[in-house]
């Protein structure tokens, strides 16, 4: 989901940590390094990796393109292989019908089905191109927060562990406990009253 769609679902991050200066050149190499890579011609079924906002399937970095004003915007992509089921069903039958006609015999093991199922699955996914996903990010760097435009469990779970290796910060999702406990200059006792208080049910 993207910053200039009509409708957008959005997390909010609180980011820890500090870069070493120069920041700009040091969150440049940082999406250079973990940019996304290319998979249809691979036998990987996911990949996740940073891309450019303006032009995410040419995974290329200019500060020029990264830096606006004091915040950031790049993208996370995840590239992923579906392969249909009825496809892969297909294709096994078929291998296994190969396999059993030239070995002459009525049945195959476990190991040599396993053995037909995988080199199927090899075989498929080297030939079905990924779909992208992209997902955009606005990261305020000198405010230490950043805004994910997707709530999807799966997108948040990569932005978070890719976002970790790459710059070596921690995010830290803002919901009312967080935004309360880290934004809101409580006390101690009050810190342990939150602590303690668990969500309502409001249905029977």
């Amino acid at each position: 989901m993207g910053v200039l769609s009509s409708s957008v679902s959005i997390t909010q991050y609180k980011v820890e940590g500090q870069l070493p200066a120069p920041v700009n050149e040091a969150i440049l190499k940082g999406l250079k390094k973990n940019s996304i890579t290319d998979i249809d011609n691979e036998s990987e079924e996911l990949v996740t990796g940073w891309a450019a906002f303006d032009n995410p399937y040419k995974p290329e970095f200019e500060l020029a393109g990264v830096s606006i004003d004091t915040r950031f915007v790049f993208s996370l992509r995840i590239d992923k292989k579906s392969i249909p089921a009825k496809t892969m069903k297909k294709h096994y039958f078929l291998e296994m019908s190969k396999r059993l006609a030239e070995s002459g015999r009525d049945f195959l093991s476990k190991n040599e089905k396993s053995e037909i199922r995988e080199q199927v699955k090899t075989t498929l996914s080297l030939r079905i191109p990924a779909t992208p996903n992209i997902y955009d990010l606005v990261w305020d760097y000198e405010g230490g927060k950043l805004w994910f435009f997707s709530n999807l469990k799966s997108a948040n779970e990569e932005l978070e562990t890719l976002f970790s290796k790459t710059f070596k910060l921690t995010l830290i999702r803002v919901f009312p406990y967080t935004m309360a406990n880290l934004l809101a200059d409580l006390t101690e006792p009050e810190k342990d009253r939150l602590a303690k208080l668990a969500p309502t049910a409001f249905t029977g």
